[in-house]
């Protein structure tokens, strides 16, 4: 059963990008089969893992949208580009940019990322969805298509306050459009702990909100090295794999891996009742 998790923040400069990059190759290392799709015009996924021109590709994740809407049948494999590190991609590009119109006017709007996602399924065993940062339609089509939300965010007061509105997002589309989808986990990125404010609002964000839902044991180091390697075209691992940082996203790897394992048992165990 293929675990799909949108990796969400409408705060921008939290280390989605660096985050979607780093958890694929770590899975990816673990033999895991894993599919990153960008779902950000700007394209940033896309060049983290290796593609420096976006807007001159030939298929993107616009095109599959296209499709969608169309109602025409969707190849989950065209236009997929295989990363040296045993990571595929859906790519986007600057096409993107338009699709928040587009989609306004359509019936199902919210539910077009889901076909592409669904028809991918059998061939992953993990999907990250890398999104902007915003709340829009295409952000809500990445919530709709997963079965949960990984939340990157900096160990700073207004990125700490910005979870209130994001997990008000969650809930709506929790009642109203998707009522599997679940809190994957809150993770704290470029953390350095010399301040004591930093470590006051990690203490915060885990006494705010991990009764309710996870927030990992994995902490992500603030690092030049993991900035680096995005320009580079390829992960933590493959650019300093003895560093912290890669330490850490194994570690969030294998957090990510365990819920993965604990919600098929919860589905079996289900399934074994009804």
């Amino acid at each position: 059963m293929s675990q799909v998790i949108a990796i969400a923040n409408q705060k921008g400069g939290v280390a989605k990008t660096t985050t979607t990059v780093n958890l694929a190759a770590a899975l990816a290392r673990q033999s895991e089969k894993v599919l990153c799709i960008d779902l950000d015009p700007q394209a940033n996924l896309t060049m983290s893992l290796g593609c420096q021109t976006p807007d001159e590709l030939p298929y993107t994740i616009a095109d599959v949208i296209d499709k969608a809407i169309a109602e025409e049948t969707i190849d989950p494999s065209e236009g997929v580009i295989h990363h040296r590190e045993g990571i595929d991609l859906m790519p986007s590009s600057i096409q993107l940019s338009g699709y928040e119109t587009v989609l306004i006017n359509e019936y199902g709007r919210e539910n077009m990322l889901r076909q592409y996602v669904d028809a991918a399924r059998p061939y992953y065993d993990h999907i990250l969805i890398d999104c902007q940062p915003s709340l829009n339609i295409l952000t809500i089509n990445a919530l709709v298509a997963a079965d949960s939300v990984l939340i990157p965010t900096q160990p700073q007061f207004f990125s700490a306050k910005g979870l209130e509105l994001l997990f008000q997002t969650y809930s709506k589309v929790r009642r109203k459009m998707n009522p599997d989808l679940k809190v994957e986990g809150v993770l704290i990125t470029m953390m350095d702990k010399r301040p004591n404010f930093a470590r006051d609002v990690v203490e915060l964000i885990r006494s705010t909100y991990g009764g309710s839902v996870k927030v990992f044991d994995a902490e992500i180091p603030m690092s030049v090295r993991a900035i680096e390697c995005g320009a580079e075209g390829k992960s933590i691992f493959a650019h300093d794999p003895k560093g912290k940082v890669a330490e850490a996203y194994a570690n969030l790897a294998m957090e990510v891996m365990d819920n993965a394992e604990r919600q098929q048992r919860r589905t079996h165990q289900h399934q074994a009742v009804r």
